[in-house]
């Protein structure tokens, strides 16, 4: 029966931050884990690091002077000592921002999904593989708040204090259905496609329904909803507030699309609050006539198409092509979809299909083993829809 650390050292001054990483320096696996205030201001701040051995937990107070990200520099860069996390990406994306980078994940909540888990959770995990219930009722919380009340304490304390053995046991199960290489290719890929955070809102696509919208009617709505997103950014950066706290984007798509013009249509549309309607919602209510005027006078225009030589007429088909492909596979090996081809290699042999076994190999996280694999049905398969001439 494993054991597990007890207690947890509070990390909160330069020395301590420095012994600290100095013990850590013997760990050849080591658990992480992050806590931001991300539900409670507009760009979110670290607010601890934990990480955890088979015999200590340490939390990094990263908004006290002098403890900083950057000390464990060296043991996250290292390749030869793991790194377990679970959920890893946006972990990553913190750290990247403080310089740190990581090599040697292990992020189990990834395995979890690669395996086919019906629960993929943290807590689910470590109730049914430890018998560890690990109550989930902070999540939201504020973690800028100092002093941090003791029951937040226990829970980014926990976060950490199982997840080595977790990730050993969901290691293990990987390697034996035979996708641990699989696994840690697509670990590789989260590791180094996290070079920053985003800007806030940067990845804002508007949901917008395509059914029972004209052309000129779903113009109107897209133009009413980027507008509305550049606004909440400032509204919510004044008020340091999360912007989809100031505005949803359920609810940048409801006004979007019915267009309201008096305050009480607006106060109507799902998801927007009263107390929001009486600070913004005259500026929403001109922002919608501006952009309503513009489209009768045939000033707005849509979003400008691909240039006639860079067009591919292929690439649906190869999108579907690939999407049967991994799916008959996955079948035959009993594994899931993912496994055989995850999205952002798909996207890779769409947008760029190889022409032979040299270009396949070259593939980001595409790997020897799938290319050994599937390497010449794959060549076969888009070679029958070959992309345009200019893509090369």
């Amino acid at each position: 029966m494993p054991t597990f650390p007890l207690g947890a050292v509070d990390v909160v001054d330069a020395p301590g931050a420095q012994t600290a990483a100095q013990k850590l320096e013997g760990a050849s696996e080591v658990a992480v884990d992050l806590e931001a205030d991300s539900m409670h201001a507009f760009r979110a701040r670290l607010c601890f690091l934990q990480v955890g051995t088979d015999t200590d937990v340490f939390l990094f107070d990263t908004l006290a002077p002098g403890v900083e990200a950057g000390l464990l520099a060296p043991l996250m860069a290292d390749p030869a000592r793991t790194k377990f996390f679970h959920a890893a990406q946006g972990d990553l994306q913190f750290l990247a921002e403080t310089g740190v980078r990581v090599q040697g994940l292990f992020d189990t909540h990834r395995a979890a999904t690669l395996l086919g888990l019906p629960k993929v959770g943290l807590a689910d995990l470590a109730r049914e593989r430890l018998g560890v219930e690990l109550p989930k009722e902070h999540q939201q919380s504020d973690f800028s708040l100092r002093p941090l009340p003791a029951e937040m304490r226990d829970y980014i304390a926990n976060d950490v204090r199982y997840l080595c053995e977790l990730g050993r046991q969901i290691r293990e199960e990987c390697r034996k259905a035979d996708i641990l290489e699989e696994v840690l290719l697509d670990c590789i890929r989260l590791c180094e496609e996290a070079a920053a955070r985003p800007d806030v809102g940067a990845e804002f696509k508007p949901k917008l329904p395509r059914a029972g919208l004209s052309p000129v009617q779903l113009l109107v709505a897209n133009a009413v909803a980027q507008a509305l997103h550049r606004k909440r950014l400032e509204w919510a950066e004044k008020a340091n507030v999360p912007m989809g706290r100031m505005l949803s984007n359920m609810a940048i798509g409801e006004i979007a699309v019915k267009l309201p013009t008096t305050p009480k249509e607006l106060a109507r549309a799902a998801g927007v609050r009263g107390s929001f309607v009486r600070e913004h919602g005259e500026e929403v209510l001109a922002t919608v006539r501006e952009l309503l005027e513009k489209s009768r006078r045939g000033e707005l225009q849509p979003e400008s198409e691909p240039k006639d030589g860079t067009r591919d007429p292929n690439r649906r088909k190869r999108e579907e092509a690939l999407k049967t492909f991994r799916t008959v596979k996955s079948a035959e090996r009993k594994v899931t979809p993912s496994v055989v081809l995850p999205n952002p290699v798909m996207d890779a042999l769409v947008s760029r299909p190889p022409r032979n076994l040299e270009e396949l190999a070259k593939v980001p996280w595409l790997g020897e083993k799938r290319v050994r694999l599937y390497g010449e049905a794959l060549l076969a398969l888009l070679s029958q829809y070959p992309a345009a001439q200019s893509l090369f």
